[in-house]
């Protein structure tokens, strides 16, 4: 029974559990270490393998390119925006504070030549207010109208009147010397005339011109009549003959001062002679007439005739002082009137510029549509406020349409005006436009440097040929200038070149494996690259270098070469250091570059793009340390 019991213990459910479990678990660890060393075997079999194709550089397993000569097109690929080459541009032309628009024509409505003709409406500003001010300013216009046909008749009455004045004063004058030369004589008269004007603060005596009163053979006068009866007249003529003398004194230096005229001078010298022939005429019968009557005659003629002279001389004056003053209100009235004159053209002006008509054909483009700065601004609409020289519509010509583009300073060198460009449109991706580089800007455009720090591009302008109605501004475009085509150049993929410490070099596929050969290189776009000397048509050359890692242990740049990644070119092949990916890539495993695109829907076939071994290589650009990839250069960098 005993026995019957532990039997029955050491066979029951726990004990075999526990067993299992062990078997279970120890079972487990036996599969562990299975695996391990499986993963083990097969690590050193991949390990070994790898170095034994690293170390034998199969040729089998590496892609490689066969060496050809083909002809290599050369290119700078820009992007930018359709514009119009020629474009109306239609401003607000009304001053002032701002101006409501009350119509407006929709964006986008194509203009016609009819319509032109027609002289459709595009814009309607609200010209109420001017109307106002047009009726206040033409009734002041009116009012300054009359005024100066009143000032221009007054200045002509004052012009005549004028003339009347100095007529009566210089027939006073005349009328005077006329009575003296009657009371003395025309040469006495002359000579004490000339005295007078020759000093006229000096005392002339009289009796000095008695000489020209007695002579027998001289003028005879009403005082020399006298002189028969008078006796003492000899003294009178004796003082107007110092008198006169005094004058003709007076009269030459005011000749010589230029303040009189010669014959002035001359009549005084005559009345002198005059009143000296009178004195010895006299004798003493005169000395009554002298002492008394023939001065006080010839005082009163000489100074009525003197009183005539100064007369005529206030007229001048008077009559220059009244015209200037007529002048200068005809000239206010005159002024007022053009003001005003002006004042309501301006306004009708204004007034007409309210109304703006279709000027040319083309596409109504909204101001704040086609300039750059207010494309931030919301478009304009009916009951905006426009102000004086704002852009309200530009109509561009669509048989002119042109490409702005910026093109990199690395490559502006190499772009020319004239040069052939090929135009693909974003909006028509399987048409192709023929165009040409029409300028290229001289300098940097200053906004690109503000948004993008230390890039520098150029503003170049690309004209598209023909006329194509379809093609819009604003719409965005790629170009594709032509700078070289070389017929026949031995050509390999781009990223067969490699910098070794400065040499630009390739790797041969022989059959001991890899061999490095330096090489120098010529122009280049960004799939092919023309080879000066180094290698020989036919050779077979490695699509990826092998990669150098270098070491710095000991101080010094050591070299190991590594073999290929597996499976073709490692990524980035091709781009400069520090530049971005070439346009297009490489070629593919086994030496088959990429396949181009075809000729272009009504244009001239599009450069670019690799082909077949023995076709067109695709066009490409000039890599540039530092810096993205100058499209058709001459130096590239290859793969390190």
């Amino acid at each position: 029974m005993t026995d019957n019991k532990d039997t029955m213990r050491r066979n029951s459910p726990g004990k075999r559990n526990r067993g299992a479990r062990g078997f279970i678990f120890g079972g487990k660890r036996l599969w562990v270490i299975l695996i391990l060393v499986a993963i083990a075997g097969t690590a050193l079999v991949l390990v070994a393998s790898m170095r034994k194709a690293n170390s034998a550089f199969s040729n089998k397993s590496l892609s490689t390119f066969t060496v050809r000569k083909d002809d290599l097109t050369i290119t700078v690929t820009e992007s930018g925006n359709i514009k119009a080459q020629e474009s109306t541009d239609i401003f607000c032309e009304v001053e002032g504070r701002g101006i409501e628009i009350a119509e407006l024509v929709a964006e986008g409505t194509v203009i016609t030549e009819e319509d032109v003709k027609n002289k459709k409406l595009l814009c309607q500003l609200n010209s109420s207010d001017l109307q106002d001010i047009l009726s206040q300013a033409q009734i002041t216009f009116s009012t300054a109208k009359a005024a100066n046909i009143e000032a221009h008749e007054a200045y002509e009455i004052q012009e005549k009147q004028n003339e009347s004045d100095i007529a009566a004063a210089k027939l006073a004058v005349q009328f005077g010397l006329m009575d003296l030369q009657k009371h003395l004589g025309k040469a006495a008269a002359q000579k004490l005339i000339k005295d007078t004007e020759k000093d006229p603060n000096s005392f002339i005596d009289m009796t000095l011109l008695l000489e020209y009163l007695e002579d027998p053979n001289g003028e005879k006068g009403g005082a020399k009549q006298k002189l028969n009866e008078l006796t003492d007249t000899i003294l009178l003529a004796e003082g107007r003959l110092t008198q006169a003398q005094q004058e003709l004194e007076s009269s030459i230096k005011l000749r010589d001062a230029n303040y009189a005229p010669e014959i002035e001078v001359k009549e005084k010298q005559l009345a002198v002679q005059s009143f000296d022939v009178q004195h010895k005429q006299a004798g003493d019968t005169l000395d009554l007439y002298k002492r008394y009557d023939f001065p006080k005659e010839t005082e009163k003629f000489l100074s009525d005739y003197e009183e005539a002279k100064r007369e005529l001389e206030r007229k001048h004056a008077s009559t220059r002082s009244l015209l200037a003053q007529a002048q200068a209100k005809r000239e206010n009235a005159e002024a007022t009137f053009n003001l005003q004159q002006e004042h309501v053209a301006k306004l009708d002006r204004q007034i007409a510029a309210c109304t703006i008509l279709a000027p040319s054909p083309g596409i109504i483009v909204y101001g704040t549509s086609a300039d750059y700065r207010s494309r931030r601004e919301d478009p304009i609409e009916v009951g905006d406020m426009v102000h004086k020289g704002q852009k309200i519509f530009t109509i561009p010509n669509s048989n002119v349409m042109a490409v702005e583009v910026s093109v990199h300073e690395s490559s502006v060198d190499k772009v020319k005006p004239g040069q052939y460009v090929t135009v693909t449109v974003e909006a028509f991706p399987d048409k192709y436009f023929s165009g040409k580089v029409m300028k290229v800007a001289p300098l940097p455009d200053p906004q690109h440097g503000w948004l993008s720090a230390g890039v520098r591009v150029y503003s170049t302008n690309v004209e598209i040929d023909g006329a194509h109605d379809f093609i819009r501004p604003g719409m965005s475009a790629k170009v594709e200038i032509l700078i070289e085509e070389l017929k026949d150049a031995m050509i390999v993929p781009i990223q067969v070149v490699a910098n070794r410490a400065g040499r630009k070099v390739c790797y041969i596929a022989t059959q001991q494996g890899p061999k490095e050969r330096e090489v120098r290189t010529g122009a280049f776009n960004d799939t092919f690259v023309q080879i000066v000397n180094g290698l020989q048509v036919g050779e077979e050359v490695l699509l990826t270098p092998p990669r150098i890692i270098e070491s710095e242990s000991d101080g010094k740049s050591n070299q190991r070469r590594k073999g290929p990644q597996a499976g073709g070119p490692r990524q980035g092949s091709g781009s400069p250091q520090g530049g971005r990916p070439r346009q297009g890539g490489g070629a593919s495993q086994g030496g088959r570059p990429r396949q181009g695109e075809g000729a272009s829907q009504g244009g001239r076939p599009r450069q670019g793009g690799g082909t077949p071994q023995g076709g067109r290589p695709r066009q490409g650009g000039e890599p540039s340390q530092g810096g993205r990839p100058s499209q058709g250069g001459t130096e590239p960098r290859g793969s390190e």
